[in-house]
């Protein structure tokens, strides 16, 4: 079960849904309210909304065994999603380049955006989202990708509903995890980017100490978007760690 990041949809995990299938393996692919073909209600962009709506999924398809993997904000979701519902559903987690165990700079904690800066952020999609967009994809990634990859990505958040992108842009500004990790009993994957301007390095080195079963896999040469900065590693990693083998 994948839960994609701010502000794009499940259909950022293209490659890895690939792999998958040919694998024997089933993916679900969640979009958010608000993002790619889900409905864009006027309410519910806070974690714990987003949460009962992966709860709402997983209880539906009666899915059990599931690897999770949040990227990104979805990684704030899935942390979410184990906090309020458990692990009776939910086999191993995987962290890739996650927001969390908080987005935004607080006392104690020197890491990420500043809230000012998230604040400009939304100010900037309120204003004009496409050129917003262009500016965030413009540090998504630590290697040159070709053009069309590139509107490919692009066009996924300009997809997203406007007004979700900014409820959960606030929501990414404002939740916050820390203390609540150590609560978190599954197997659990990280993977984070070491060049990351979105989510820096740093957010793993601090989930990994909270998280009791966690172990970091780290991706020397990729910024945010490692799923493509290093594609093939990824999906080796993804792999491996869904059959059951030692990844790290």
């Amino acid at each position: 079960v994948f839960l994609h990041g701010w502000p794009a949809n499940n259909n950022m995990f293209e490659y890895q849904k690939n792999l998958l299938v040919e694998e024997g393996y089933r993916y679900v692919g969640i979009d958010y309210r608000g993002y790619g073909k889900s409905d864009a209600p006027a309410t519910g962009y806070d974690y714990k909304t987003m949460a009962s709506d992966i709860n709402e999924v997983i209880e539906q398809l009666k899915l059990t065994n599931v690897t999770l993997l949040g990227f990104s904000m979805g990684g704030g979701i899935a942390l979410s999603y184990l906090l309020q519902y458990g692990d009776s559903k939910v086999s191993k987690l995987v962290l890739a380049g996650a927001a969390a165990p908080v987005f935004t700079q607080r006392d104690g904690y020197p890491y990420g955006m500043t809230k000012e800066e998230v604040d400009a952020l939304i100010a900037d999609t309120k204003q004009d989202r496409p050129s917003m967009l262009k500016g965030f994809g413009e540090i998504f990634f630590a290697k040159e990708h070709p053009e069309p990859l590139q509107q490919w990505f692009h066009g996924l958040s300009i997809a997203a509903s406007s007004h979700g992108t900014i409820q959960s842009a606030i929501a990414l500004r404002d939740e916050d995890l820390r203390g609540k990790l150590e609560n978190i009993k599954v197997d659990t994957l990280i993977i984070h980017g070491k060049k990351d301007q979105v989510c820096p390095f740093e957010f793993a080195e601090e989930m990994q100490k909270e998280i009791p079963h966690a172990r970091l896999e780290v991706f020397e040469e990729s910024g945010h978007g490692m799923l493509l900065d290093e594609q093939e590693k990824f999906n080796e990693t993804l792999l491996s760690y869904v059959k059951g083998n030692q990844t790290v």
